[in-house]
């Protein structure tokens, strides 16, 4: 009942502004990055307010279905459609005012003949065979819909204005909003998984993936001749604390504490510590091996674009799963594989710089435990007890 008494409402919209079109006030709504990971880095959504029919619709291109049939396989590998879908607007405005997050206006300056595009085009979009679509975080998501949609309207040339730095990966601008709200195991993850596509530099129409940027490349940009934006409000502005980078929590101090922890151990004879460092060998490599078993699949076995040629294999190598259950025998094949893995952590190291990837600098306390181990293990020749003793 709710989507047929919607339709019959967009055709009588549709047929009063095709009487009056210039009536329609049509804008884009930035809402501020919120607290949790999904909400760090905003939101965008298109405002309609017609005078005639008194109606004030927020068009959503951000929807998903959270009880689809299959939704964490679907988000993982890449498959999972979001869709477009309205609310009306003292709705939309008060649950993200409720999540204290502030709201901008920017009025769109369309013609007549651009305002009936736009709402033809979002009535279309609704219909159920044409509002899914797969999303992809960078390339086709709730913010570049909106730029793509004002493309497809316009009846000029659209001229998109720098708003970054020449040179800007995409990597850096999502490291702007992890590093702003203190999500640096987010960030670890993120960048554990993305590849070497993420550092490429992006174009004017690139940057628009983020609604701040979308934003403000329609503040400096121009449809033809005419500014894109005729006026710009804040809806409501809320205070938000500037949040303060917890260091001592962080990955790169809690590896790094690691790593001084367990050289000295490792120089130990005693056997309750040698049995300690055993346990940790095994589960370091073999989660290790597991982190490189995960960027494997999500490289090849998912559609996510941004995941593929990264970097990150070199030291995460998924056969540290296997051989993490050899790492205290004696076989001598696996004495030579960990001497090669530790080489190979050694070069990494020595072409950090020059990589076509930036890694995240929270690995390197990881990288150096690898080392070390691998080749403590590589080089305990001596016994103690009838078990190898690190000499390294």
């Amino acid at each position: 009942m709710r989507y047929i008494l919607l339709t019959l409402f967009l055709k009588l919209s549709l047929f009063v502004s095709a009487q009056d079109s210039c009536r329609l006030r049509i804008s884009l709504l930035t809402c501020s990055p919120g607290e949790e990971l999904y909400s760090t880095f905003g939101h965008s959504a298109i405002r309609i307010t017609d005078s005639v029919s008194y109606t004030d619709m927020v068009y959503n291109y951000g929807t998903f279905n959270f009880d689809e049939p299959g939704f964490y396989t679907k988000f993982i590998r890449g498959k999972l459609l979001y869709y477009l879908s309205t609310e009306d607007f003292a709705s939309f405005r008060d649950s993200y005012k409720e999540e204290q997050r502030s709201m901008i206006e920017q009025v769109l300056n369309l013609n007549c003949s651009e305002k009936l595009k736009m709402v033809g085009f979002l009535y279309k979009n609704l219909q159920p065979e044409n509002k899914y679509y797969k999303y992809d975080f960078l390339f086709d998501n709730c913010t570049t819909r909106l730029r793509d949609l004002l493309e497809k309207v316009a009846d000029s040339t659209i001229y998109f204005q720098h708003v970054v730095k020449p040179k800007t990966s995409f990597r850096e601008l999502i490291h702007v909003y992890l590093n702003r709200n203190d999500k640096q195991w987010s960030k670890f993850g993120i960048d554990l998984l993305l590849g070497s596509k993420t550092d490429a530099f992006m174009n004017n129409r690139e940057v628009m993936f983020l609604p701040d940027y979308l934003m403000k490349s329609f503040d400096s940009s121009k449809i033809g001749r005419k500014p894109i934006v005729s006026s710009k409000e804040e809806v409501y502005n809320l205070s938000v604390l500037e949040v303060t980078t917890h260091f001592l929590t962080s990955p790169l101090f809690i590896f790094s504490l690691l790593l001084i922890i367990i050289i000295p151990l490792s120089f130990s004879k005693n056997t309750t510590v040698y049995r300690i460092l055993v346990s940790f060998d095994s589960f370091l490599f073999f989660m290790t091996g597991i982190a490189g078993i995960l960027i494997f699949f999500m490289w090849f076995g998912t559609e996510h674009v941004m995941c593929r040629n990264n970097y990150n294999i070199i030291w995460a190598l998924p056969t540290h799963a296997i051989t993490a259950f050899f790492i205290h025998g004696q076989r001598a094949w696996v004495k030579k594989y960990f001497l090669f893995a530790a080489i190979a952590d050694i070069a990494l190291l020595f072409l950090w710089f020059f990589l076509p990837q930036e890694l995240n600098t929270a690995f390197i306390p990881i990288i150096l435990l690898l080392i070390y181990r691998g080749l403590s293990f590589y080089y305990s020749l001596n016994r103690y007890n009838g078990k190898p003793i690190r000499t390294i």
